[in-house]
């Protein structure tokens, strides 16, 4: 029964609610980017993932799954990776699809299911590097990814891959997506969908006519309408809801065969009861959730927004096995 029932996080006093826990961090965290080195990462359709290095030259190796519009210079992939470096992991940070600054080659671009190219990176590390131990961390979306492909791979997943760490992650989509759409919560959803339909009108100029919505897009005003009329078909989904269904990170929980946290704060503004899956982590072998009641959205500092991170500790922490 891996419930972790009492945490050791709490948030500072001076940051009181889970709005400002979410919001400080991602506004005023200030990192220096480590010097990455830039590689590509060919794809089975032909398109190109860009994935940035921190090498140690050493045999273990930790990948980093951002989350949704965010990318390899985002502040809680830049504090993980620099900790982790530090502490004497290779560090892989890989950028989705459209994500890297730069549009990509083929018609699809990325979701919040998106395990596939998850896959393909995970894959190429396989089979192109050496490394005794592999590693996995995700952030929101990128958590649900990781714990997607976590729970598909099953009895069949690497030996080399040990062990994952997943923080604030949105477990049911379709539950999520309707807390977004609160008016508490618009702050947040105006911005994901203000990037995300500017990605739409450049897929459009890259191909035309693969949207046959492009006239509803300046209307839409919440994640399901999106996802409805562009997600959705774009990558083989019969509707949003069939998307969510079989994105959705919770139903492949207990498949999960590795040691896997999930840390969900409990005044996520983000994240509705659903998103707390405490049947399925008392149900698995694996599946450690830890529900601190404050920390926001991939928030989690501590005394100051300022050096490492408890979410970054605690990931270290759990890896390591100490």
């Amino acid at each position: 029964m891996p419930l972790i029932l009492k945490s050791d996080y709490k948030a500072p006093f001076w940051a009181p609610g889970g709005h400002l826990q979410t919001i400080l961090p991602a506004l005023f965290r200030k990192i220096i980017k480590p010097a990455f080195t830039r590689g590509k990462i060919d794809t089975p359709d032909g398109d190109i993932l860009h994935a940035d290095w921190l090498r140690n030259n050493n045999r273990k190796l930790a990948i980093l799954n951002h989350g949704l519009e965010g990318n390899s210079s985002s502040g809680y992939i830049l504090g993980m990776a620099k900790m982790l470096h530090e502490n004497n992991f290779d560090v892989l940070a890989w950028n989705h699809r459209m994500c890297a600054g730069e549009i990509n080659s083929a018609p699809k671009m990325y979701h919040s299911g998106n395990s596939e190219d998850l896959r393909v990176v995970i894959n190429y590390i396989l089979s192109e590097e050496n490394y005794d131990d592999i590693y996995l961390a995700g952030f929101s979306m990128g958590g649900n990814i990781t714990l997607k492909y976590l729970g598909e791979e099953g009895d069949n997943i690497s030996s080399k891959i040990k062990r994952a760490v997943v923080f604030s992650v949105p477990v049911d989509l379709g539950a999520s997506g309707i807390k977004l759409a609160k008016f508490s919560n618009k702050i947040y959803l105006n911005r994901f969908l203000k990037s995300l339909k500017a990605k739409v009108l450049q897929k459009q100029m890259q191909y035309p006519g693969i949207f046959t919505n492009l006239d509803k897009l300046t209307s839409i005003n919440n994640f399901h309408d999106f996802d409805e009329l562009f997600t959705a078909p774009l990558h083989g989904f019969q509707s949003a809801a069939d998307y969510y269904e079989k994105s959705s990170s919770k139903q492949f929980l207990t498949s999960i065969k590795i040691p896997t946290l999930l840390v969900n704060a409990q005044n996520d503004p983000f994240l509705p009861a659903e998103c707390f899956p405490f049947e399925e982590a008392e149900a698995s072998k694996y599946v450690f959730l830890e529900a601190p009641k404050t920390g926001g959205h991939v928030g989690f500092f501590e005394t100051s927004l300022k050096g490492i991170y408890w979410s970054e500790k605690r990931a270290l922490q759990f890896i390591t096995g100490n």
